[in-house]
């Protein structure tokens, strides 16, 4: 099979052959795009993290379509757990379980006794995990360390030598990867906040904790995305702290180093600074958190590609709190952390 085919939903027979002939597939979510193979076949899971370029320490969410595809592999499915999947499965929420031994390759763990599961809210990869009769590992569809792909061209941009083919569903609806949610642990951990927030977890279960801290080089990461620098533009981003709102500063201080400067942020706030900077993406019209969730990685790839052309992005930022504490958990990876000061 040739690579770097773009397929449409009608061609899903196509990749789940694809998918059982070993290959690598992309496929569509409604948070990104993901690089799909055969969660049981530790020779195309290498692949993966071969064509993605990613450290086989960083274990890989598997796909499902129906929760009887967990039993071969999950050793024990708490109340909880089964609440949780009634009320947000398909859908952007990951929850990490014990799973039986040897039931999985080390691939797809990244050596670790637990993996972690989601079914997908979508039409066309559901289709495909049920007519391939595989589950799938399915990390973002882009190179390690760039920013999540939201978009079939995306994915093609990173990885078209690399795969048979992505199915091309348009863009993605939430825009960030899910929810990952450890139910190993009492009370259940939230491990990297995604569209799904603490407040909606606990309208279901009695309680979630959040994990506040950074991993150490050493210590091994239970969910996808814990360890390494990710989401990163080529150029340098620094964050514009929502409670300063700084813009002019940031602005007046990289054109005092002759900077190019791209703006990341709403329409609203852009607007007074049109005639200073090279390059907007506006994330939303007026500073709305979900909106600017939804387009945070197409605005980091549109300054990937104007690599350049700039030299410097100032990024909005919004509180950490709710819809917040996902987008700001991308934003601070993409700009290693660094505001302006």
């Amino acid at each position: 099979m040739d690579k770097g085919n773009k397929w449409t939903a009608d061609d899903v027979s196509l990749a789940a052959k694809a998918i059982q002939e070993g290959e690598l597939v992309a496929f569509p979510t409604e948070t990104v795009y993901g690089l799909g193979a055969d969660a049981t076949n530790e020779t195309a899971v290498k692949q993966v993290y071969a064509a993605k370029g990613r450290p086989s320490d960083n274990p890989l969410i598997v796909h499902i379509a129906t929760q009887q595809d967990l039993t071969p592999f999950v050793k024990e499915i708490s109340n909880e757990a089964k609440q949780l999947m009634k009320t947000f499965w398909p859908g952007p929420l990951t929850l990490i379980f014990e799973i039986k031994e040897n039931s999985l390759p080390m691939a797809t763990t990244g050596g670790l006794t637990t993996c972690a599961f989601r079914m997908p809210a979508n039409d066309a990869t559901l289709m495909l995990i049920r007519e391939s009769g595989k589950v799938l590992v399915g990390p973002s569809a882009n190179t390690s360390g760039k920013p999540s792909p939201t978009t079939a061209d995306h994915v093609l941009h990173d990885l078209k030598e690399h795969i048979a083919g992505v199915i091309d569903d348009g863009q993605t609806r939430v825009g960030l990867e899910s929810t990952v949610l450890d139910m190993t642990v009492t009370p259940p951990m939230i491990l990297r906040p995604g569209a799904i927030t603490p407040d909606d977890l606990k309208k279901v279960i009695d309680d979630v904790s959040v994990d506040q801290h950074l991993l150490s080089e050493t210590s091994k990461p239970k969910a996808p995305g814990m360890k390494y620098r990710h989401y990163a533009p080529e150029v340098p981003v620094y964050m514009i702290d929502y409670r300063q709102q700084n813009w002019q500063e940031a602005i007046t201080w990289a054109k005092s180093d002759n900077k190019k400067i791209g703006l990341l942020c709403s329409k609203e706030l852009a607007h007074p600074f049109v005639e200073e900077v090279e390059h907007i993406f506006y994330l939303s019209q007026n500073s709305d958190v979900k909106e600017s969730m939804h387009q945070l990685f197409n605005g980091l790839r549109y300054f990937d590609d104007k690599e350049g052309m700039i030299d410097i992005v100032f990024v909005e930022t919004f509180a950490d709190e709710g819809i917040g504490m996902a987008y700001m958990n991308r934003v601070r990876k993409s700009a290693s952390q660094r505001y302006y000061r």
